[in-house]
């Protein structure tokens, strides 16, 4: 099952929703929409761990270690961003101490494999230019960033699902197709053919 789903099984039913009414409050008061929806999909996931590490502990404190470590990650503390908001302020807003906080939000990044180039943790609207999302790697075994290659190669690229938009555009398509995790050569079907004979790929991408 993908991370991102809410289910949870009966047993955590309760837990979810106690953690998630917390962080969904602090959203709305501290951060938005996106950082509740990507806070929930990560609470959901700890509850379908076995044994789920929500059955001990507060929901406050795992509000407040998951809402870290899902800021951590995006860089929540970075007053470039927006939101932004120190980790200070964050564990004086959920009234825990930062001892608790960074222990809850360490195992979280541990069981949930967050760090800084994980997508699948990425907020949606930070993908477009987070670095991996462009990294494709070919065929000889290097890794390429498509933003470098050739227009027609990001084409190939995006209609196969491998890059958020085609960047030589420089705008995000409106129905660009999930960015996967984790790239390594997937298999992909054979491109779509068109009314007239399509262009292959330049021969530099040699993706498989």
């Amino acid at each position: 099952m993908s991370s991102h789903s809410e289910k949870v099984p009966k047993a955590m039913a309760e837990t979810f929703g106690a953690v998630t009414a917390i962080t969904d409050a602090f959203c709305r008061e501290h951060l938005n929409d996106e950082y509740a929806q990507l806070i929930r999909f990560a609470a959901a996931a700890l509850c379908r761990k076995r044994p789920s590490p929500l059955a001990k502990g507060t929901p406050l404190s795992w509000a407040a270690g998951i809402t870290h470590a899902v800021g951590m990650v995006n860089f929540l503390h970075d007053p470039a961003q927006s939101p932004h908001m120190p980790p200070q302020a964050l564990y004086q807003a959920f009234g825990v101490s930062q001892s608790n906080a960074l222990t809850k939000s360490k195992q979280t990044r541990d069981l949930l494999d967050m760090d800084h180039l994980s997508l699948e943790w990425c907020l949606p609207s930070l993908i477009p230019e987070h670095p991996m999302a462009w990294m494709i790697f070919l065929d000889n075994g290097m890794m390429v960033d498509a933003r470098h290659l050739e227009r027609e190669d990001q084409v190939f690229l995006y209609e196969a699902g491998l890059i958020p938009y085609v960047h030589a555009d420089r705008e995000p398509q409106a129905a660009a197709p999930p960015v996967p995790a984790r790239k390594s050569k997937p298999a992909l079907s054979p491109k779509p053919t068109a009314p007239e004979e399509p262009q292959p790929p330049s021969p530099q991408l040699e993706l498989f």
